[in-house]
């Protein structure tokens, strides 16, 4: 029976992802390429779990005229993709162990978003990406370390800079995924704690942005037809996430980490 589920929803979604493929640009949705891009971007980045934004915008701001509709198609399968991750984790979640994380990201969000709108991007995002660079490196060249004491007084303050990178650079989960590293815990603990933090940092910005631009955030029927796509690549790399080590899934977490941090620089 458990291996019959994830075949029963995998195949709807893969003929939902190759009609709107193909039937889509008729009604606004981007070609096939981009659809494989966003497949292709939804794939490696549930692997880890966060990182879809940078790999995918890195690659369709390049194939795709309209970079509005590309950030809202972000925006979309973003939200769409966390959420289908986040029920995957569901009987993992512990959100009392959360509260402390959103609170800080509650009161950095705001800041973040203002930060979006009122400053220069590239002088904070440059900074943010060789930070990233900075410690993805460092890790993989076997500065793996642990905290022998979980500080959890802490989580405010970094679900704070969470809020500020979520609502400033659209990267929520870099600070508190670095955060969960170096408490330990196995995988699945781990994404237990930054995955719905991402997810409700992503889904307040949204509503943030529209908020302080006066108008709500608005989505053409087309950027919806690209979700089936997104979640179909993060339901095959949830499938591998399960097979992976704790080793592996940290290896990931800093390939994915090196990924953001350039997709900023450059």
């Amino acid at each position: 029976m458990d291996q019959v589920r994830p075949i029963v929803t995998l195949v709807p979604l893969a003929l939902a992802t190759a009609a709107c493929a193909i039937f889509g640009p008729r009604y606004g949705s981007p070609d096939l390429l981009v659809m494989a891009t966003i497949f292709v971007s939804s794939l490696t980045s549930s692997i880890a779990g966060f990182a879809f934004s940078a790999i995918c915008g890195g690659i369709l701001f390049h194939l795709w005229a309209d970079h509005v509709q590309v950030v809202q198609i972000l925006i979309t399968c973003s939200i769409a993709n966390q959420a289908a991750m986040v029920h995957a984790l569901r009987r993992h979640l512990d959100w009392g162990n959360l509260s402390a994380l959103l609170a800080g990201g509650a009161v950095g969000l705001p800041l973040g978003v203002w930060a979006l709108l009122h400053t220069d991007r590239t002088r904070y995002t440059q900074a943010l990406g060789m930070f990233l660079l900075a410690y993805s490196l460092y890790m993989l060249l076997g500065g793996d370390h642990t905290l022998r004491r979980r500080h959890r007084s802490l989580d405010a303050v970094v679900g704070f800079i969470g809020g500020v990178t979520g609502g400033a650079a659209a990267l929520p989960g870099a600070p508190v995924t670095i955060w969960c590293r170096l408490q330990g815990g196995d995988r699945v603990a781990q994404r237990a704690r930054f995955q719905p933090f991402i997810l409700v940092m992503q889904v307040a910005a949204l509503l943030l942005i529209g908020l302080f631009r006066h108008r709500q955030a608005g989505f053409a029927f087309g950027d919806l037809l690209c979700v089936p796509a997104g979640l179909f690549g993060t339901l095959l790399g949830m499938a591998g996430f399960r097979r992976m080590s704790n080793r592996q899934f940290a290896v990931a977490v800093n390939i994915l980490l090196i990924v953001s941090g350039l997709s900023f620089v450059l």
